[in-house]
């Protein structure tokens, strides 16, 4: 547990945490949306500080970062919490797994010690990847100080539901990131996400304006996020809106059986995710990969 490094202190022991783009407004002795941020005696807590739920040794291709120090191992790790609620999430039983004001789960590894084991392993990268890493900033934060210090680059894989002072605090110590563009749709994120769709973009342009290594994913969910519409529309964005035809796209296929809430529908036909590619193509994009379709 770490006191957060981002939240406002109000009356009567509220605090608003400044995190992500919910700004969440927290009364004394509850929890944030992503459950593991909590309001103790008018000051904010990173409950899942230190906290690993996951520590793996991945190649950087599964983020998925294809033109970032590609052929590489990356240290993955992550903690439990989310502030979405994906229906489709592959990893809820650990994103959710706080919520509501549950135990949080993981076994104590220091930012200290990740560094070394990257190090020991001779691995250039440590991934915060599998939940989402905006709800285990101060954690993150304070690793990748150390790492970038040791010459090891920080990746991100996140929704992007960032807020304006999070991107402030972590962009200098970021080096890459894959943020999943889910929909084009803002009432896909509200009820299939529990979130919105403008602050990804926001956070898409601002990292556009950096440094930053950004590849961008979208899953193809059958009747939710299949439309040429909606292709169209992200293409479009890339290009037009961010400036960038060598921006890769990832075109990822869902996967009922393994989803949270949407087990009912069926696995993307790879005709619809050719088609994305072809949409792609037209609006000018370079990098454009179809994954989980072996």
């Amino acid at each position: 547990m770490k006191e957060a490094y981002l939240y406002n202190k109000l009356s009567d022991k509220r605090v608003q945490c400044q995190n992500c783009a919910h700004y969440c407004v927290i009364e004394n002795g509850q929890r944030g949306i992503c459950g593991v941020r909590e309001n103790i005696n008018g000051k904010l807590y990173a409950l899942n500080y230190g906290k690993a739920i996951a520590c793996n040794i991945d190649p950087i291709e599964k983020k998925p970062l294809f033109h970032f120090l590609p052929g590489t191992q990356s240290l993955s790790i992550a903690t439990v919490g989310c502030n979405f609620r994906c229906a489709n999430c592959q990893n809820w039983e650990i994103s959710q797994a706080p919520k509501p004001k549950k135990e949080i789960l993981g076994e104590n590894l220091l930012p200290e010690e990740i560094v070394k084991m990257a190090k020991e392993n001779n691995l250039p990268s440590i991934s915060y990847t599998y939940t989402e890493p905006t709800i285990f900033s101060e954690y993150a934060l304070d690793t990748m100080k150390l790492a970038q210090k040791q010459g090891i680059k920080n990746v991100w894989v996140s929704n992007g539901f960032w807020s304006k002072e999070l991107f402030d605090l972590i962009s200098p110590f970021l080096d890459a990131v894959n943020i999943d563009l889910k929909s084009f749709s803002d009432s896909f994120y509200i009820k299939y996400c529990g979130g919105r769709l403008q602050p990804v973009l926001d956070t898409l342009k601002r990292i556009n304006n950096t440094k930053i290594w950004l590849e961008i994913t979208t899953l193809v969910i059958p009747t939710l996020t299949d439309s040429r519409e909606m292709f169209e529309n992200i293409a479009n964005f890339i290009k037009k809106e961010l400036g960038a035809t060598e921006t890769p796209w990832h075109i990822s296929r869902f996967s009922g059986a393994i989803s949270w809430k949407l087990q009912h529908l069926p696995d993307t036909p790879i005709e619809t995710l050719k088609m994305a590619e072809q949409i792609g193509k037209k609006a000018g994009l370079k990098y454009i990969y179809l994954n989980n379709i072996l």
